[in-house]
């Protein structure tokens, strides 16, 4: 080998020396070709800015409602037809490739990317968007976000949403907040409820102060049926905020950081039967089939710890260090007795209330509500012969069987 080495560099074989210069001119040509693209590509970097937007993000579905409002859609020859944006029947939007417009006064060019991976036994498709225009001051990029979420807030109908979630959180189309007026709890409850929350939104300054994270919790229990979880929708409504609903059985550890680290601020997270927890398995499960789950975990055949919360993971939530702040914890139980001390510690639970069967007065509410006309000895006579209806669920139900009644018995006297 060293021989030959040395018959190249001193020209003896001429072949080998023929192939080398070839190979070092092939080289240098390569480059020479490649220079130019390598040089643009970095006078691009150095003058152009660039924001993506992930279909995982919500502000994915943000960024097509602004491009459904943009004149420069009118003129677009390839688009795709989407039909999952709020109060778009059918919508065109652009299509996967390059798509440039002006925006005030700037050139901008958006890539629309869209990949299918396979998963398991299925694929998955997976959506992006990137814009890009000139310039090195990033406050043009914020100015342009800015305008994109102004977008979304001039389109939303309603300002409180409800969001599930499924590898991501999405919006519940048709969930309509509850009217807080509707809700009827017991004389003071409401005024005290409400006193709380205000005077909680209107302490950030003083919770940095402090050093205090800034979030509450709040826990709402007592036996099913009494408005609970409407209670929740009913505040939320008031206050403009977005509801995050968890269901900890269809959770692990790792997966509920992974949900609440992408809740938004001013928010409520509502935690429904906080209980279930405890055991990680549905109400209803018998002891004997736990004991079973348990067995078939340490044979290898069920993985429990990954497959339901547990009371560690619960707490980091609440109040570790990726607790998120600006938020409402909101969590309802109907056995309190069940849940760990913990748990209920000022902090992770600061206001308790106890919403238990009907009194009286609630349904005398009720009655009033629904008939406006009526006078307070009509809705007594009614909630004292109804004194077995335990819960509000149930007098409400009757109520609106009295409604029907009284329609259709109009309606044969009119007919008559």
């Amino acid at each position: 080998m060293k021989e030959i080495l040395k018959q190249v560099v001193a020209g003896q074989n001429q072949f080998a020396s023929g192939g080398l210069l070839l190979m070092v001119i092939g080289g240098i040509g390569v480059f020479l070709r490649s220079l130019p693209g390598t040089l643009w590509r970095w006078v691009q970097s150095q003058t152009t800015m660039l924001v993506t937007v992930a279909d995982e993000d919500a502000a994915f579905v943000w960024v097509k409602e602004w491009l459904l409002e943009q004149r420069f859609l009118k003129r677009l020859r390839r688009v795709d037809v989407d039909t999952t944006l709020r109060g778009e029947h059918v919508a065109l939007i652009p299509a996967p490739g390059r798509h440039w417009f002006w925006h005030s006064g700037r050139p901008f060019v958006v890539y629309f990317y869209r990949s299918e991976e396979k998963k398991q036994m299925s694929y998955k498709r997976t959506e992006s968007l990137t814009f890009q225009t000139i310039g090195r001051d990033q406050r043009l990029l914020k100015q342009f976000v800015h305008d994109i979420a102004a977008c979304h807030k001039r389109r939303l109908g309603v300002r409180s949403l409800l969001y599930m979630y499924d590898d991501g959180w999405s919006r519940v189309e048709s969930y309509v907040p509850r009217l807080f007026e509707s809700v009827i709890l017991a004389s003071g409850e409401k005024e005290h409820l409400l006193h709380d929350i205000r005077k909680f939104k209107s302490s950030w300054q003083r919770y940095r102060q402090l050093g205090v994270p800034y979030h509450r919790g709040y826990l709402l229990y007592g036996p099913p049926g009494n408005g609970k979880t409407s209670l929740v929708s009913a505040l939320s409504a008031k206050f403009e905020m977005s509801v995050y609903a968890i269901n900890l059985t269809d959770f692990n550890d790792r997966s509920l950081m992974h949900a609440i680290n992408d809740v938004s601020p001013d928010s409520v997270v509502l935690f429904e039967d906080i209980d279930c927890m405890t055991t990680g398995q549905p109400r209803g499960i018998s002891p004997e089939a736990q004991d079973e789950n348990a067995a078939a975990s340490r044979e290898g055949k069920k993985d429990s710890t990954q497959s339901r919360v547990t009371l560690s993971g619960l707490l980091n939530v609440l109040d570790g260090f990726n607790a998120p702040e600006n938020v409402l914890f909101m969590m309802t139980s109907n056995h309190v007795e069940a849940l760990d001390p913990a748990l209920l510690r000022p902090g992770r639970i600061d206001y308790k209330l106890y919403m238990g069967p009907a009194s009286e007065q609630q349904k005398i509410e009720l009655y009033r509500r629904f008939f406006p006309q009526s006078v307070q000895g009509d809705a007594e006579l009614f909630v004292g012969t109804h004194r077995s209806v335990e819960t509000m669920a149930e007098f409400q139900g009757l109520l609106l069987r009295l409604e029907q009644d009284c329609t259709e018995l109009d309606e044969l006297v009119a007919k008559a």
